[in-house]
This record gives structure tokens, sequence and C-alpha cells, in this order.
């Protein structure tokens, strides 16, 4: 069978390596940042890479921030360009009415009344009939947003089941359509936000690396509690990234450790550093996968979506029947109303 293409797997040394947190760029033989970077390139090119064992069952993940300029929209479609790269088929769902993970994708034509992630919530048309396919990647989609979506809370609000909108329509997908789904939502807590929230039982959050990391964090939790009581009883916070990296200040280590004794052990070992290259791609219309395989940042994605491929964690059979049960129950309401 021909090895698919992809970064190659690290040998054991170089995975206990990535304990370390940050990419890699220096090693015995490559002395020199030039050759650094030029050993990562040729690993990343010109090596051949297993696939990526698929998960159990599709993992959903919201990616969730009150707090802007985290990185959400980077680490979103990052991480699905890293797992498509791997063999994995990955989908984005853009809630964010900027469109930046659209953008970043490459998907190009997003005027007004394009099949869309507004369609969808409004029920106007299935989820399947706003797929686009990455130009970049046979195994990445997109569920793109357009300007129709800044109106959409307003309309959300007289609808009946308005939070479970995304949910029902992801329900039409088959759980082997897509290996991973990743929901980039605006920096609020909104209808929008509440949707993806409800639709999936994984929330990832980008944390930056800087002063005032965790500010709203907390606020962040207790809404995730909120929706967990509520609406979606499944819903947890199972890993945290640690965004914009710079082991040039102290700040930096002194944020990373306060972070990892809030969150623990979900925390991906792995952390993003700041990078201009990773800033450069979406001008492009690229991931940083695609932008600059052989960079810091593609490879520190790379590695992050390794350890996330690691933790696939199939949800609580408690959570499933109470979830089962509120389904059951949502259903009743709204054939009654």
């Amino acid at each position: 069978m021909t090895a698919p293409r992809g970064p190659a797997a690290r040998d054991s040394g170089a995975t206990r390596a990535a304990a370390s947190n940050v990419s890699r760029e220096t090693s015995s033989e490559f002395d020199t940042p030039i050759g650094a970077a030029a050993e990562r390139a040729m690993q990343v090119l010109h090596t051949t890479h297993p696939r990526l064992q698929r998960p159990a069952n599709r993992r959903l993940f919201t990616i969730a921030n009150q707090k802007g300029g985290v990185g959400k929209t980077t680490t979103a479609v990052n991480l699905a360009a890293a797992l498509a790269i791997q063999g994995l088929k990955t989908l984005v769902i853009d809630l964010d009415p900027q469109g930046n993970a659209s953008t970043a994708l490459g998907i190009a034509e997003r005027h007004s009344g394009t099949p869309s992630s507004y369609e969808v919530l409004l029920g106007e048309i299935p989820l399947r009939d706003a797929l686009r396919r990455s130009p970049h990647s046979e195994r990445l989609y997109c569920v793109p947003a357009t300007i129709d979506l800044a109106g959409a809370e307003i309309e959300l609000v007289s609808m009946v089941a308005r939070e479970n909108r995304l949910r029902t329509a992801l329900a039409e997908l088959d759980n082997t359509d897509f290996d991973y789904v990743f929901i980039d939502c605006p920096p609020s807590l909104g209808l929008l936000t509440i949707n993806a929230l409800v639709a999936a039982p994984e929330v990832l959050i980008p944390i930056q690396c800087e002063y005032y990391a965790l500010e709203g964090v907390s606020q962040l939790m207790n809404n995730i509690e909120m929706v967990k009581a509520h609406l979606n009883p499944r819903l947890e916070v199972t890993t945290v990234v640690l965004t914009m990296y710079d082991g040039r200040t102290k700040l930096a280590d002194q944020v990373a450790d306060e972070v990892r004794r809030y969150f623990g052990s979900k925390v991906l070992r792995t952390v993003i550093p700041r990078s201009v290259k990773v800033s450069e791609a979406p001008g492009y219309s690229m991931t940083i996968i695609d932008y600059d395989p052989g960079s810091r940042g593609a490879m520190s994605y790379l590695d992050a979506s390794r350890e996330l491929a690691e933790r696939d964690r199939p949800p609580s059979a408690k959570g499933q029947a109470r979830a089962a049960g509120d389904d059951a129950e949502r259903s009743d309401e709204e054939r009654h109303t």
C-alpha cells in the first residue's frame, strides 16, 4: 500500500523532545537556525508518514473563548489541516460572521446567498448542501460563513428549539462521514456560540501565552457549565491549547504554568509559538500546513494534532444516557409546539 503524503512520525527520542512543549528547532547535527529549519522542512516534505488511526467515533469540538484574539480560528483551521494531511477526513464549520476560517481554507466564493452555515442554522438547506471541499486537501471540508450570518442571531430568537439548530443539522450526517469536526465560534456568547456548545460533546479552548491570558476564562467555564446543566449534558472541556508562545520571555512560561495549574492534564504538551508565518498564511487563503509546511508553526500544529488524536475519548455512558433522555424529551416538546 502506498504511504500517504504527509509529515514523518518522530522516533521515540523526538517524541520525548515534544514534552518540552515548544517546536524543536535545533539538533546536534543542525546547530544553526537555517540548518534546523532545513532539517524540519525535509522531514515534512520528503518522508512518509503512516496515517493517524481513525477515532472510534466522530469527534466533534467547539473552539471557544469569549476573549478575542486568542487564536480560535487559527487553531481550528490548522488542526483540521494537520489531521487531514495525516489521512483523516475533517470538517470546519464556520459560525463566525467574519468568515476568517472559510478564507483560510481557500473557500473563495462566499457572497450573500451562497449555501452556508446561515442557511443550515435556519433550516433552509441540509448541512450536506453547504459542504465545500478545500482546494488544498481532498480530506478537508468547510461549511463556510457569509455576511448573511451577521443577522442570524436576531432571526434565531423567535425560532423553535433555537439552541439546537446546529445539533439537528449535524444529526443528518452519518457518524462515519468525518473523523473530526471543528466548530469555529465568534468571540461572544450569543446564540451562535450556544448552538456550537449544544452541538458538540467536546470543547477546545485556545489560550494565548500573554498578560491577562485567563481573563474571562472563569466566565467561559461558568457558561459552559450552564449549557451542560440545561442543554447538553455530554459537554466537557477536554482540550486546552496554549498559543502565541514566545520562548524569549519569562511571561510566556509564567502564563503556561498558570494555565497548567488551572486545567491540569487537559492542556496539550505542545504549545504553538508566536509566528509571523502563521499570521501570513490566511492572507494567501491557506493554512500554515500548506503555506509553509517546514515552519515552526506548521510543525507545532502537526505535533498538537497527533497529541489530540492520542486523546480519543469516547463519551461516558452516563452522559450518553442523559443526552438520549433529553433528546427524547425535546422531541416530544417540539411535536407539541
